[in-house]
């Protein structure tokens, strides 16, 4: 019981991510649909650390493999907070998005990290059937 509980608190807080972005995308003032190509980097970010947890033995102990996909999980958070930055600097005379968009799409990026982070926290066991979804 306590893992629907908590399937759907991080259902919940990864919905109020996606209303971030989407209102920095949707919102009369920005109305710019360019800021939707960071639920790319949403979609990538837990694949790494699956693919990590398929192939490695034991999560507790540092092995290369697990090292890697840290390293690529890091370089896409990464880049899923440095491209809307991009995209409100450049070009300097008339940006893509909006500055306000722009703080949407962080604190959205923050909420669906932490969600995405959350996950992993509450389903780390090996006891949970991966079939329920």
């Amino acid at each position: 019981m306590a893992d629907i509980k908590g399937l759907i608190a991080l259902a919940f807080s990864g919905s109020i991510g996606m209303v971030f972005l989407v209102l920095a995308c949707a919102l009369p003032q920005f109305n710019n649909w360019w800021p939707l190509f960071v639920i790319i980097f949403h979609v990538l970010s837990p694949l790494p650390t699956i693919i990590s947890r398929c192939f490695s033995d034991d999560m507790g102990s540092s092995n290369a493999c697990k090292e890697l996909c840290i390293f690529i999980t890091t370089g896409i958070v990464i880049s899923s907070f440095g491209l809307p930055i991009l995209l409100a600097r450049a070009p300097r005379e008339e940006p893509v998005i909006e500055w306000g968009a722009c703080g949407l799409i962080l604190s959205g990026n923050i909420v669906v990290y932490l969600t995405i982070l959350g996950f992993f926290m509450v389903f780390n066991n090996d006891e949970v059937d991966y079939s329920m979804w």
